[in-house]
């Protein structure tokens, strides 16, 4: 690592999810006064989340089945029956 480029609070601190029980040891700036022992031994700064991809309802870590149609397709599939055809 580069010296000199950091801001001297720059250190390994724990963000860590209680409601899934799940953390991640990162470098940061965060400001925090609390510490915890984690998995590997180590005391590190907490930094508690809220909410995070683990525990957020929404957030599956997986992309989205995407369908290869586009909307003028789907929009004709759904709609196909309601056309006035036109009288000759």
């Amino acid at each position: 690592m580069k010296k000199g480029i950091h801001p001297e609070n720059y250190r390994e601190i724990l963000f860590y999810d209680s409601s899934v029980q799940q953390g991640w040891v990162i470098r940061s700036c965060a400001k925090t006064t609390k510490t915890m022992v984690w998995e590997d031994g180590k005391e590190y700064p907490l930094f508690p989340l809220d909410t995070s991809s683990a525990s957020h309802p929404v957030y599956t870590g997986k992309r989205r089945e995407t369908n290869n149609e586009g909307r003028a397709s789907k929009f004709n599939e759904r709609f196909k029956g309601m056309a006035i055809k036109a009288k000759k």
